[in-house]
C-alpha cells in the first residue's frame, strides 16, 4: 500500500534512518579512498557490508553517547565494533563529523524532497481537474470579509493552482544548491586526505551518493539548509492560506464547500449535529511551527570562525521537524484536493444576500455613462447606504431615485443586477490558466 506523504517522511526522519544514512556516508566515503589507495581495498569492502542498520546494536549505541556525548563519536565506535578485522580502523577516514552530519542531512532531505515534490503535484492536479469543473459556477467574490463582486469557484481554485505551480518550480530551482554534500575534513581545506582531496570528495559524493560537489566548504555557511527551511514555509503558508479559505466558506453562514467527511466522524462530544473544520483548523495551526522554525534555521546562519555547534544544536532538529510537519500538512492538502465537497447551490443562493448590492458597481458605470463617473458614484453610493440603512432591495431604491430611473429603465437596472453576467473573464481566465498549467507540468 502506498505511504501518504505524512507516514513517508516520518519514516525518513527516524532515528534509524538517520543512522542508515550516517553509514551510507562512512561506506561511500570508504569506497572512494580504497579506488584511490588510500585505504586497503579489502577494509572498505567491509564497511561497506557491514554498513546496514540491522547489524548495529542500538542498545550499545545509545549507551556509548552517554559516555562520550558525541553521537558521531559514538556511532563510529559502535560501527566499528561489528566490522572484522582491523578494517573498522578504516571508518571516517580524513573525515570530520560535520561531514558526516551535513551530507547524511542532505541525503534525507533529497528523499523528503522527493515526496514533497510528488505530493505538491498531486495537489495541483486536482486543483486543476476543479477549477475546470467548476470554471463556470458564479459565486460571491469576498473582499475583507464583505461581498465585493461575483466571480466563479474555479477562478478561486486556480488562483490556488497556480500559487502551487510557483512552489513546484521554486523546488526545482533549489535542487542545484541544496543537494550538495560535502567531505572535506576539520576546517574544510581538505588536508586530512592529503593530494587526493578533490578526488576523494567527488568520488564519494557524486560516484557513489549521487549528490552534487561543493566548490568549497559550507561548513559555516549554513545558507543552503536555511533556503530550503524558508521555502518549506512559504509552501506552509499557501496551504494554510487555501485551509482558511475553505475553513471560512465552511461557516454554517457561508456554507458553499464543506471538508470531505465519511460515516463514524465525531465533531463534538456534546453537540451530535457538529461537522467541524478538523482538517483545516489542524493545518493552520500545523503551518505556523514551519514559519517559525524558518525563522530559527534562518537566525542560526550566524556561525562563528569555521565552524560551531550552532547550527548543528539547534537548526538540523528544527529543519527535520519542518520536513516532518510538511509531510503531515501534504497528507491533509491531498485530502482536500481530491475530495472537497461543493455546494453550488448554495454559491447560487449567498449571490443575493446584500439584496442586489453586490453590482452597485455595475450600475455606478453605466449611470456614469449618462452623469459621469463621480457623479454616479456619489448617487450610488448614497442609495446604497440606503438601501443597507432600511434593509430593503437594491432595486426598489434605485427605481424611487429620480436621479436614477430617468437614465436607466427598470429593464435596465434589471439586467445590470444579475451577477452572472458580470464575472468579467473569470470563466475564461480560469480556463486558460488550466491550461498553461497543464503545459508546464509536462516539463516537469
Amino acid at each position: 500500500m502506498q505511504l501518504t506523504p505524512k507516514e513517508a517522511i516520518e519514516q525518513i526522519f527516524s532515528h534509524k534512518a538517520l543512522i542508515q544514512y550516517w553509514l551510507d556516508v562512512e561506506a561511500a566515503l570508504a569506497r572512494a579512498e580504497a579506488s584511490l589507495g588510500m585505504i586497503p581495498k579489502e577494509a572498505a569492502e567491509e564497511i561497506s557490508r557491514k554498513a546496514k542498520v540491522e547489524l548495529l546494536d542500538m542498545k550499545k549505541l545509545e549507551e556509548t553517547q552517554q559516555q562520550v556525548w558525541l553521537p558521531t563519536v559514538a556511532f563510529i565506535r559502535t560501527f566499528q565494533s561489528i566490522c572484522e578485522g582491523d578494517a573498522g580502523q578504516y571508518i571516517h577516514w580524513g573525515a570530520t563529523s560535520q561531514d558526516l552530519v551535513d551530507t547524511a542531512q542532505i541525503l534525507r532531505l533529497k528523499e523528503a524532497y522527493k515526496v514533497i515534490y510528488q505530493s505538491l503535484r498531486q495537489i495541483e492536479a486536482n486543483l486543476l481537474d476543479m477549477a475546470e469543473q467548476y470554471a463556470d459556477t458564479v459565486m460571491a467574490g469576498r473582499t475583507h470579509l464583505i461581498h465585493a463582486l461575483p466571480i466563479t469557484f474555479g477562478y478561486k481554485v486556480v488562483i490556488w493552482a497556480r500559487e502551487i505551480r510557483r512552489h513546484i518550480e521554486r523546488l526545482k530551482e533549489c535542487r542545484k544548491r541544496l543537494f550538495v554534500g560535502q567531505l572535506s575534513g576539520a576546517v574544510g581545506t581538505l588536508a586530512s586526505f592529503g593530494e587526493k582531496g578533490a578526488e576523494v570528495q567527488a568520488l564519494a559524493l557524486k560516484r557513489e551518493l549521487d549528490l552534487e560537489v561543493p566548490d568549497i566548504a559550507w561548513h559555516a555557511s549554513r545558507d543552503r539548509l536555511a533556503e530550503f527551511a524558508n521555502l518549506l514555509a512559504i509552501i506552509t503558508a499557501t496551504l494554510a492560506c487555501i485551509a482558511n479559505e475553505i475553513h471560512l466558506l465552511m461557516s454554517t453562514e457561508i456554507g458553499e464547500v464543506s471538508e470531505p467527511w465519511r460515516k463514524g466522524i465525531i465533531g463534538s462530544s456534546t453537540m451530535p449535529h457538529k461537522r467541524n473544520p478538523r482538517i483545516t483548523e489542524t493545518m493552520m495551526s500545523l503551518a505556523k511551527k514551519v514559519r517559525y522554525n524558518a525563522t530559527l534555521i534562518t537566525e542560526v546562519m550566524v556561525v562563528e570562525h569555521e565552524r560551531d555547534l550552532n547550527f548543528l544544536s539547534q537548526g538540523m532538529d528544527a529543519l527535520a521537524e519542518s520536513c516532518v510537519i510538511m509531510g503531515e500538512l501534504l497528507t491533509y492538502a491531498e485530502s482536500l484536493a481530491k475530495g472537497l465537497v461543493i455546494y453550488p447551490e448554495r454559491m447560487k443562493k449567498n449571490l443575493g444576500i446584500l439584496k442586489g448590492l453586490m453590482m452597485s458597481e455595475r450600475v455606478m458605470l453605466e449611470l456614469g455613462r449618462k452623469v459621469g463617473k463621480q457623479n454616479a458614484y456619489s448617487i450610488i453610493h448614497e442609495d446604497s447606504m440606503k438601501a443597507i440603512d432600511e434593509n430593503i432591495e437594491f432595486k426598489q431604491v434605485l427605481l424611487e431615485d429620480t436621479r436614477v430611473n430617468q437614465n436607466l429603465s427598470e429593464t435596465d437596472i434589471d439586467r445590470l443586477l444579475d451577477p452572472v453576467r458580470y464575472v468579467g473573464l473569470a470563466p475564461q481566465i480560469t480556463k486558460d490558466a488550466v491550461a498553461l498549467s497543464r503545459k508546464e507540468r509536462e516539463k516537469d
